[in-house]
C-alpha cells in the first residue's frame, strides 16, 4: 500500500504533536519514545535528545528507508532508527510507528511477561497475545532483530525490560494502538492483582479477528 503521507510542514507537525499527546497521556515520559512515519522510500523521524516541547518541524530528522545515514543537514536520528526503519521495511501496509515507555506495559516487561488473551481487544494487535520481545541494547541491531520477530503477524509488542512499540496504517491508528496497549497492560496487571485471569481460546480471538476485519480495526 502506497503511504499516504508525503514530507511537508504539516505532517512534521504531527509528529511532534504525537509525541507531545503521549506525554500529556501518561503514555510517555521526557524523550524516551520516538515516532516515525514512511514517506516514499524514507521516513521521517523524531531526533535523539531533544525535549518534545522543544521540537520544531525542521527538527524532524528525514531518514532513507535503506541507508543508516540520515539527509544531510539534519539532526541526529532517535536512537531506536534501527527498529523503525526495520518496521517500516518489514511491514508494507504500515506506515507509522510508535515506541514508548508506559508504565503497565513497562512493568509487564520488566516481569517478561506477554499478554495473553485476556480481553478480546488483543486481537487488535494481530493475534491471540501480545508478544515479548527479547532484550537487547536499546539502539542495537540486535534489538532491531528481536522486535522483528516479535512483531510477525503483530501490530504491537512489549520490549523485554524497556517499554512498547505499535505499528499503524497511519499515525493516528498507531497512536490509538499504543494507548489501547497501555489500556490492556493496566487491565491484565490489576486482573493479575486479584486472582488469575480467564483467558480466551484461540477460536474465540479467531471471531474477533473475523469481526475486526468487517469493523475496519485490521491493517498491517
Amino acid at each position: 500500500m502506497k503511504s499516504p503521507y508525503s514530507d511537508c510542514t504539516e505532517l512534521r507537525q504531527a509528529v511532534i504533536d504525537a509525541c507531545l499527546s503521549m506525554n500529556t497521556l501518561g503514555i510517555n515520559q521526557g524523550t524516551s519514545g520516538n515516532v516515525s512515519v514512511r514517506v516514499g522510500n524514507k521516513m521521517l523521524i523524531t531526533p535523539s535528545g531533544v525535549a518534545y516541547d522543544q521540537l520544531t518541524p525542521e527538527m524532524i530528522v528525514s531518514m532513507p528507508l535503506t541507508s543508516d545515514t540520515p539527509d544531510p543537514g539534519q539532526l541526529k536520528p532517535s536512537t531506536e532508527w534501527r527498529f523503525h526503519q526495520s518496521l517500516l521495511l518489514s511491514k508494507l501496509d504500515s506506515h507509522a510507528v510508535v515506541h514508548a515507555h508506559p508504565v503497565y506495559c513497562g512493568a509487564l516487561a520488566m516481569n517478561r511477561r506477554e499478554i495473553p488473551a485476556c480481553h478480546y481487544m488483543v486481537a487488535a494487535f494481530g493475534g491471540n497475545s501480545v508478544r515479548l520481545a527479547d532484550y537487547a541494547i536499546f539502539g542495537s541491531s540486535a534489538l532491531s532483530d528481536n522486535l522483528d520477530k516479535a512483531m510477525q503477524d503483530r501490530h504491537g509488542c512489549l520490549m523485554a525490560n524497556h517499554g512498547s512499540v505499535v505499528v499503524g496504517d497511519t499515525l493516528e491508528r498507531a497512536m490509538w494502538r499504543m494507548v489501547e496497549l497501555e489500556t490492556l497492560a493496566k487491565g491484565y496487571v490489576t486482573s493479575l492483582s486479584i486472582g488469575e485471569p480467564h483467558i480466551l481460546s484461540n477460536s474465540e480471538i479467531e471471531d474477533v479477528l473475523a469481526s475486526f476485519n468487517n469493523y475496519g480495526l485490521k491493517d498491517a
